[in-house]
């Protein structure tokens, strides 16, 4: 689904301070990245306020090891963008695991020197994206899980599948009770 720039205006709430600007680089950045789409959610700060602010949401593709991957993400701007810098989360599917680096949390909060040393001048939506297919080109945030979602850390799982093994005997006698050994 394609919008218009009627269509952002409508969905931009009017608190943004620099609508016009922020309605531009939106408008880039979705004719260029078909798979993120501007969303109008609440988004909760670290001290507990929440306000309403659009993100774009989707993914972005990375190539990694000459394969094409799809990252899911989420860029938050906030009412002052682009005067300030947009807030960034890996936005992960149940099937895949944050693989924190020095660029991503273990929550997937996205940090780099691109967002800390923000410029409006100097730096905008378009830029952030290629700034971060980059780096994930390097250095992939996201990995497949390896075990069920039920298993909480890879120590309970991996005791649990150890816990069950059943040992057979090479002679086919059954293995006495008296003679096992936990280790």
């Amino acid at each position: 689904m394609t919008l218009t720039v009627r269509d952002l205006r409508r969905i931009l709430p009017k608190t943004y301070n620099h609508r016009r600007e922020v309605l531009s680089e939106i408008s880039t950045v979705l004719s260029q990245h078909q798979y993120l789409q501007p969303v109008l959610e609440k988004f909760v700060f670290n001290d507990g306020t929440a306000k309403m602010l659009i993100n774009l949401t989707g993914t972005i593709e990375v190539i990694y090891n000459g394969k094409r991957y799809n990252i899911p993400v989420s860029l938050w701007l906030k009412e002052s963008y682009p005067r300030t810098a947009p807030i960034c989360y890996l936005k992960p599917t149940s099937e895949m695991v944050i693989v924190p680096s020095r660029h991503v949390n273990s929550s997937g909060e996205i940090t780099m020197p691109y967002l800390d040393e923000w410029r409006h001048t100097q730096c905008d939506l378009h830029s952030l994206i290629q700034v971060i297919m980059a780096m994930f080109s390097e250095v992939p945030p996201l990995r497949m899980r390896l075990y069920p979602e039920d298993c909480s850390a890879y120590q309970s799982c991996l005791y649990e599948e150890i816990s069950h093994v059943k040992l057979d005997r090479d002679d086919d006698l059954p293995i006495s009770e008296h003679n096992e050994t936990i280790c």
